[in-house]
């Protein structure tokens, strides 16, 4: 297992490992944003379309979006540590360090589009309400979500944590 400092020291030419918040990268912010939305988004959509499929109630549909939002948001982050070496339980502290913040930022953003949007949660899996609805959520929850993601990386938090045990 690296050392954050030691890791740091080895790639200090990667300006988005800086602890001081203006060495951040947009685009470090942004993969890093990314990174989160894939796990995110995958149980965001599955989560809709299984609760819209089953017919659940609106809320019910939501509370399992969020709950497979986070689960596959950890998983993929504690695929990559667990790649890295980390044993199960290092691994799932670094997925909570570095995933929580972003993930409840997105899932606050997206649900509250797909509730808002007049008609989308009523919407069928075959009506395209319901999947530009889905889209444009998951797009305005990562525009959002950077400058968030950008703000924790600069203060060594969220997945900053995660650079530590990268193989490069």
């Amino acid at each position: 297992m690296a050392h954050p400092a030691r890791h740091e020291r080895q790639h200090s030419g990667h300006e988005h490992h800086g602890h001081g918040g203006g060495g951040v990268t947009w685009a470090a912010a942004a993969q890093a944003t990314l990174h989160c939305l894939t796990g995110c988004a995958i149980g965001e959509i599955l989560g809709m379309v299984l609760g819209t499929a089953f017919g659940l109630h609106n809320g019910g549909t939501v509370v399992l979006s969020v709950l497979l939002a986070f689960v596959f948001g950890y998983a993929l982050t504690m695929r990559g540590v667990l790649k890295a070496g980390l044993d199960l339980r290092t691994a799932v502290k670094v997925a909570l360090a570095a995933d929580t913040v972003s993930i409840i930022v997105m899932e606050i953003i997206d649900n509250t589009v797909m509730v808002t949007v007049p008609g989308a949660m009523d919407a069928g899996l075959g009506d395209v309400l319901f999947w530009l609805a889905l889209a444009g959520s998951l797009v305005l929850a990562f525009v959002l979500t950077v400058p968030v993601n950008r703000w924790m990386i600069g203060k060594g938090r969220g997945h900053a944590v995660v650079h530590a045990y990268h193989q490069h």
